[in-house]
C-alpha cells in the first residue's frame, strides 16, 4: 500500500504514455501552426528571432509537463487537473503569439509565469515530504527567477522586449544544463530518488511531439492546396512537401528514434542522457516551423522569383531538423554520421545560388538531400546485425 506522497507518484512499472498525455500534446499541433503564423507574416531576422524565443517559451511549458508526468501518476485526478490547467495556459499563450511581441505581450507574459509557477507549487504540495520535493523546488527557484525578465519585457518596448525574453528562456535552458543550482540546496544530483526518471516514458514523450510537429506540416500541405487552384505546378510542390515530411519521419525514426529509452538506461548519467535529448529535440521541432511556412510559400507560389527570406525558410527548416537529428545521434550513439554533417553544409553551400531558382526548384533541394541521407541509413543497416545503443560515457 502507498500513502501521501507517494501515492502520487508514477509507477515504474507502468512507463507508457497515457491518453491524458496525448491530449495535452494536441494544444501544440495549434501552438505550432501559430508560431509558423508569425514567422510567416515576419520573415525578417526580427521575425525569425521573435518565433524562435516564442518557441523556446511553449517548449520549456512542454518539457516541464512531461517531466511533471513523468514523476507523477497521470491517472490520479489530481494530477489530470494539473496537465489540464496547463493545457488551458498553453492554448491562451499560443493564441496569442502572433501578437506577444505587440499588444499581447503582458498577456503572454502573465500567462506564461502563472502556468509554469503554479504547475511547479501545486507539485511541491503534492510531494511534500518526499525526495522529488527538491526537483520541483529547484525549478521553482527557476521560475521565479526567470519569471522577472518576463515581466519587465512584457512592459519595455521595441528591441527592450526581445533582449529581456531571450534572457529569461536563456537562464532557463542554461540553468537545465548546468543542474538547477539552487541555494540552499546547490546543484542536483543527476540519479538517486530526486531525479528518478523512465527513460522509457521520456522517450516515447518525444516521439509523440516529433510526430504532432510533422502532423503540422501535413495540415499545411492539405489546407494549402484546398485553398488554391490545382495546377500542375501545385500539385508537383505537393508531391515534394509529402516527400519531406515523409523523410524527415523515415530519418528520424531509422534507429536513433527506436533506441533513445535503451540509450537513457544504458548511460551513465540518464538525467543528462535525456536533456541531451531534450535540446536535440528542441531543434528538430524548430525546424518543422519554418517547414510549414516553406510548404505553403511553395504551394502557393510554385513558379517565379524566390527571394532571400523565401530561401531561408525552404532551407533552413530542414538544416535545423539535421543539426538536431545528429545531436540525437550523438546521445544515442556516442557519434554523429558524416551524411547528415554534409547534408547540412550542402544546404548551407547551396543557398546563394537558390534565389536564381524557382521556389519549387528550391524545395527540390532539401528533398533530395534528405533522400540521400535516407539512402544512406538503409544501405548502412543492410546485411548488417542491428545496432544497439552506446551513449557517450
Amino acid at each position: 500500500m502507498r500513502g501521501g506522497a507517494a501515492a502520487l507518484l508514477r509507477r515504474p512499472e507502468d512507463p507508457r504514455a497515457t491518453f491524458l498525455e496525448l491530449f495535452f500534446d494536441l494544444v501544440f499541433v495549434f501552438a505550432l501552426a501559430a508560431l509558423s503564423a508569425g514567422l510567416s507574416a515576419d520573415l525578417s531576422g526580427r521575425g525569425a528571432f521573435q518565433t524562435l524565443v516564442l518557441l523556446f517559451a511553449l517548449w520549456s511549458v512542454w518539457t516541464s509537463t512531461a517531466g511533471l508526468t513523468d514523476r507523477l501518476d497521470p491517472q490520479q485526478p489530481v494530477v489530470q487537473l494539473l496537465v489540464l490547467a496547463t493545457m488551458f495556459g498553453t492554448l491562451l499563450m499560443a493564441a496569442v503569439t502572433p501578437e506577444a511581441f505587440g499588444e499581447q505581450g503582458l498577456f503572454f507574459a502573465v500567462t506564461f509565469v502563472t502556468t509554469q509557477i503554479g504547475r511547479t507549487v501545486l507539485a511541491m504540495l503534492m510531494l511534500r515530504g518526499h525526495a522529488a520535493w527538491r526537483a520541483f523546488a529547484r525549478l521553482l527557484f527557476w521560475h521565479c527567477l526567470a519569471a522577472v525578465p518576463w515581466i519587465a519585457g512584457a512592459l519595455a518596448h521595441g528591441g527592450q522586449r526581445g533582449v529581456l525574453w531571450a534572457l529569461a528562456v536563456a537562464a532557463e535552458y542554461v540553468a537545465l544544463a548546468l543542474g538547477l543550482p539552487t541555494p540552499r540546496l546547490g546543484r542536483a544530483f543527476m540519479q538517486g530518488p530526486e531525479f528518478a526518471i523512465s527513460g522509457e516514458h521520456l522517450a516515447e514523450r518525444y516521439r509523440q511531439l516529433f510526430i504532432i510537429g510533422l502532423g503540422e506540416l501535413v495540415l499545411v500541405t492539405g489546407l494549402t492546396i484546398r485553398d488554391n487552384p490545382i495546377g500542375p505546378g501545385r500539385i508537383a510542390a505537393v508531391v515534394v512537401a509529402f516527400a519531406t515530411t515523409a523523410l524527415l519521419w523515415r530519418i528520424y525514426i531509422h534507429r536513433a528514434g527506436g533506441l533513445l529509452a535503451e540509450a537513457i538506461g544504458a548511460a551513465r548519467d540518464p538525467v543528462r542522457a535525456s536533456i541531451w535529448s531534450l535540446y536535440a529535440h528542441l531543434l528538430m521541432v524548430a525546424g518543422i516551423v519554418p517547414g510549414a511556412v516553406a510548404v505553403e510559400l511553395v504551394i502557393t507560389h510554385p513558379s517565379g522569383r524566390t527571394s532571400p527570406a523565401w530561401v531561408t525558410v525552404i532551407l533552413g527548416g530542414p538544416a535545423l531538423f539535421l543539426v538536431g537529428r545528429s545531436m540525437f545521434e550523438y546521445a544515442v550513439f556516442g557519434r554523429v554520421s558524416r551524411d547528415r554533417v554534409i547534408g547540412v553544409v550542402a544546404l548551407a553551400a547551396s543557398a546563394p545560388a537558390m534565389v536564381l531558382l524557382p521556389p519549387l526548384a528550391v524545395a527540390v533541394v532539401p528533398a533530395l538531400v534528405l533522400a540521400s541521407i535516407a539512402v544512406s541509413d538503409a544501405r548502412r543497416a543492410r546485411g548488417g546485425p542491428p545496432e544497439h545503443s552506446s551513449p557517450p560515457r
